[in-house]
């Protein structure tokens, strides 16, 4: 590792979590590894989930799934978006499950070749983003995949507010969900809806399936028992003593009051940590120490209690900076702090008997899993 900035991901938590939330919610797992796993690697949190229990793989996109093939992940992948018509013919050539979310969508498919094509309709009860809001425009549109030779596989819904406290809401889209699906009375194999927090909060036997993402890496609305599998670290490459009146980085944001020592880490907003970390806290050696000055695309630095070397380790996101309070001091969730992680970051997986797979740069393989111990390639930029 030429940059002393990485990610530690603990696989085994991330298992733990998963058979957690199977045996929670009862039904089978969907395992949601959009967005490159929620920025952790989609690749190798696609197998550990299979390896895990689930069922299914969902995705975003069809870049996303036809990834995973290349990869060698021949598991049954959902994509959650919509998929464009001319992007049919590889999903049916590759196994991968689209979305029919409205009716203009299946009439278009229609004058397309589309025989073995897997699908799953999208009824929106309340999120109002994509899927058919109008439950007699469902029906024929079930009505006219099966007059093409399509029989759909599963039908979804999507829950607006799991993440609140009064699941009344929650309720409201389950009542919806379930009086269409008695409308249709259809044998479908796959019927889901929940969330990670519906998943561990809302108790129903409507559907047989739940679709969790951020719940895999241990983090849920209420404590739930699940273990934080993610931590973030970087390591002092420079310690300078700032005179007392001179400044730090760009734009003289910041004037010590007196002399302090300033260290320097190999992080900054090209990797997706912020500005707006600037005057946030991170961790080093039992103390927290704040970010001062503005936040640099490449570095950023740290006003520390007093001198330490360089290669001191600094934990940005981890058992003493957890991601809940990163992410609410930084005024959002915990699901951007992590989406926004830069391919600059090495990613180092841990596995429960100690194994370690390391990754340098996006896009690159990983070995399979228990033939390597470690995936040594040049970073890609």
């Amino acid at each position: 590792m030429y940059r002393d900035t990485w990610a530690q991901i603990r696989l085994d938590r991330i298992q733990n979590n998963i058979e957690r939330i199977r045996r929670k919610s009862g039904k089978a797992f969907f395992a949601v590894i959009k967005a490159n796993g929620y920025g952790l690697g989609d690749e190798i949190l696609a197998r550990t989930a299979m390896d895990s229990g689930a069922s299914y793989l969902a995705v975003s996109c069809l870049e996303e799934a036809l990834f995973l093939r290349e990869r060698g992940i021949r598991s049954p992948i959902l994509v959650l978006g919509m998929v464009p018509l001319h992007g049919i013919p590889l999903c049916i050539k590759e196994e991968i499950t689209v979305t029919a979310a409205s009716l203009s969508w299946i009439e278009a498919l229609s004058s397309r070749p589309s025989g073995n094509l897997k699908v799953h309709l999208k009824f929106d009860t309340g999120m109002h983003r994509i899927g058919f809001s109008d439950v007699s425009q469902l029906s024929e549109g079930l009505k006219k995949l099966l007059s093409m030779g399509i029989r759909p596989e599963g039908i979804y819904s999507h829950y607006a507010a799991s993440d609140e406290e009064n699941l009344s809401f929650c309720r409201m889209q389950l009542q919806l969900f379930g009086e269409a699906l008695k409308k249709l009375a259809y044998p479908f194999l796959w019927i889901h809806c929940s969330n990670t927090d519906g998943a561990l909060f809302l108790k129903e036997s409507m559907t047989n399936a739940v679709r969790c993402g951020i719940g895999m890496f241990g983090i849920s609305s209420r404590p739930m028992g699940l273990l934080p599998a993610l931590s973030l670290y970087s390591g002092i490459v420079h310690v300078q003593l700032v005179k007392r009146g001179e400044s730090i980085g760009y734009g003289r944001a910041y004037i010590p009051s007196r002399d302090e020592w300033i260290g320097t880490l190999p992080i900054g907003y090209g990797d997706g940590w912020l500005r707006k970390n600037s005057g946030r806290t991170c961790f080093v050696e039992g103390r927290e120490c704040p970010f001062v000055g503005k936040i640099c695309m490449d570095m950023s630095m740290i006003r520390l209690t007093e001198r330490v070397p360089p290669g001191t380790r600094v934990e940005l996101i981890g058992d003493h900076m957890p991601i809940e309070r990163v992410a609410k001091e930084l005024e959002t969730i915990p699901y951007e702090v992590m989406t926004l992680l830069g391919s600059r970051i090495t990613r180092q997986y841990l596995e429960e008997d100690g194994r370690v797979h390391t990754l340098f740069g996006r896009g690159i393989p990983l070995p399979e899993r228990g033939k390597e111990q470690t995936l040594r390639t040049s970073i890609l930029l």
